[in-house]
């Protein structure tokens, strides 16, 4: 027998707590099983894979192809570039993957993938409720996922609508005597548990057989979903510690007979400098690191998502055993393949054997996949009612932040202003003095040139939904000052997070000076001063009435202080509703400067 005592630091709703975490190896049992009939375990059976009969061998080969962070990008537009050249959209992804199958033995492929599948979504699918997404998603092959924050953006109750199928509640079938039929994969949410129960809402775990030997996968999302998604649909759900979630499940797969395990994990890290050669380890760093090191040693593999950038790394264990960590950025832009050589005798992973590699999905070398066209195709008439229709139009791009534009949250932004710009005008009647605007509820960009027909500089109401697709309500509520300079300074991100500074978006007339200091890819220390509204210096001690959305103001994306204001809520209206009637009364609209806030060096 062997056992260690681990501790790790973990985060808790923007705290750290030091958690105690034990990894308990169970002696090593050899399982003889032959069957190949067809099922799946969530605690009950299992679902076997077999290949065609060959000569006996000591080993069996798996291919593991894994993807992170589609967010319904059917569509090629939007999905982006790898070193400059475009890459990735569901008719690409879905080619790549059947190109690489091809590598592999006959069923002994599985396809994973690592969370936000869906959320946060171009309006092609988004608008939609993302069942575009899942159709794609059951016909690229994927087998099965963990769950990330996203798939939680409509809450709970939704993600299981998604999972099994049904009309939505709201707005019905899409296609007559059609009901959504749900996903023919399976997500997974080992650390999302209703705290009435102890239940998890989905299956925490799921095993398969490849040629007799069993596999395990674990799926979670970061323990700190619960302040990057709305409360309201996650009440009654906690999301518990990523490290302690997991080692307690590879004790119960071990007493099943499981020695390969595969971690599905929504939590992430980067190279140094983001985002690196897609295939490379570069100066790892973030919370993935941390993880590793406190994952129990008998899990093989980790497949990570949430950052939206790649790596291909391994990683020492516990035990010091190198263990494969890998991250295929975003969109369907690459394609994690790792091969795996199973001991028939061990039933388990010959880790000195097994690789990895990442893949981009260069759309030049592609030929897209038909199948995914033609559910293009269905939806695009759908689209074409709402997404094509004009709303406003702006006089140039209007972009998020870094360099590409949306690479980097912790700058001012644009886009970020302009939201709150927007904001700002829509709740003038219950008379704000100001809006913050969060810069992950900013999706994509707003760009001059046409999309379509609709011609340069108009905005159609599709390009609105996917720049900010949420739907939150907007609040206004009053503040102090004081309390005001504390959500600035919030800015500055708890340890551990995978973004050390989130930088808000502030309307016309509110100005301040910022100074921070990162270090390691930790915000360690962050200075406010010569805060000023419309000409006058924040005063502490006054109140002054704050517009935010909904999720801020529930202490989203832990902003713990807009989430603790007592003062009554105004509801505005819808974030979406504000932002298209400005775009449509001021057009066309300038790029708002980002001279807002001076950031000393």
């Amino acid at each position: 027998m062997f056992q260690t005592t681990r501790h790790r630091t973990t985060r808790h709703r923007g705290r750290r707590v030091l958690a105690a975490v034990g990894a308990v190896a169970l002696s090593i049992t050899t399982i003889a099983v032959t069957s190949s009939n067809a099922s799946a375990d969530f605690g009950e059976g299992e679902h076997h894979s077999h290949g065609r009969k060959h000569r006996p061998r000591k080993t069996v080969d798996l291919q593991l192809l894994a993807f992170n962070d589609y967010h319904g990008h059917l569509k090629t537009d939007a999905a982006g570039t790898v070193a400059g050249e475009p890459a990735g959209g569901g008719e690409y992804l879905s080619a790549k993957l059947k190109e690489l199958r091809g590598n592999a033995e006959k069923g002994h492929s599985f396809t994973v993938a690592a969370g936000d599948l869906i959320g946060g979504s171009p309006a092609f699918s988004g608008l939609f409720h993302d069942e575009p997404s899942v159709e794609t998603l059951n016909e690229m092959g994927l087998d099965v996922s963990g769950v990330g924050n996203h798939e939680f953006d409509e809450g709970v109750t939704e993600l299981l609508r998604m999972q099994h199928g049904g009309c939505h509640p709201e707005d019905g079938c899409y296609f007559e005597n059609e009901p959504y039929a749900g996903a023919d994969f399976q997500w997974l949410s080992a650390n999302v548990v209703e705290t009435a129960t102890g239940k998890t809402p989905l299956p925490p775990y799921e095993i398969k057989k490849v040629h007799g030997i069993k596999v395990g996968f674990i799926g979670m999302t970061l323990e700190a979903t619960d302040t990057l998604v709305a409360a309201e649909g996650i009440q009654g759900f906690e999301f518990r510690d990523e490290v302690e979630t997991a080692n307690k499940l590879v004790r119960k797969l071990r007493r099943k007979g499981v020695q390969a395990i595969v971690v599905l994990l929504h939590e992430g890290g980067s190279q140094t400098p983001p985002p690196g050669d897609v295939d490379a380890c570069a100066g790892i760093s973030g919370p993935i690191v941390e993880i590793n090191e406190g994952l129990h040693p008998e899990i093989d593999v980790i497949i990570t998502g949430h950052t939206h950038l790649p790596y291909n790394c391994r990683l020492p264990d516990p035990r010091g055993r190198d263990r494969i960590v890998t991250s295929a950025y975003s969109y369907g832009r690459v394609v994690s393949e790792v091969n795996l050589v199973l001991d028939k005798r061990t039933r388990d992973v010959r880790r000195n054997k097994s690789t990895a590699t990442n893949h981009a999905v260069q759309q030049a070398a592609l030929t897209p996949d038909p199948a995914i066209t033609a559910i293009i195709d269905k939806w695009q008439p759908l689209f074409d009612e709402s997404g094509n229709t004009p709303i406003g139009t702006i006089s140039a791009d209007i972009n998020r932040g870094g360099v590409p534009p949306g690479s980097d949250r912790g700058v001012e932004s644009p886009a970020g202003n302009l939201v709150a710009d927007a904001q700002l005008w829509a709740t003038s009647a219950a008379g704000a003095d100001v809006a913050f605007m969060n810069p992950g509820g900013v999706r994509s960009d707003l760009t001059f040139a046409a999309s379509g027909d609709e011609g340069d500089g108009v905005v159609t109401f599709g390009e609105a939904f996917t720049f900010q697709p949420f739907g939150n309500s907007l609040i206004t509520y009053e503040m102090t000052g004081a309390q005001i300079l504390s959500v600035l300074e919030e800015q500055c991100q708890p340890a551990g997070s995978s973004r050390p500074f989130l930088h808000l978006g502030v309307s016309e007339g509110f100005t301040y000076d910022l100074a921070t200091t990162i270090d390691a890819g930790t915000c360690t220390s962050v200075t406010i001063s010569n805060v000023v509204l419309d000409g006058a210096p924040l005063d502490p001690a006054a109140s002054y009435d704050v517009t935010v959305n909904s999720f801020l103001a529930d202490g989203g994306d832990n902003f713990t202080t807009l989430g603790e204001v007592t003062t009554p809520r105004i509801d505005s209206g819808v974030d979406l509703q504000a932002l298209t009637n400005y775009l449509g009364t001021f057009g066309p609209v300038a790029p708002p400067p980002t001279d807002r806030v001076n950031e000393l060096s």
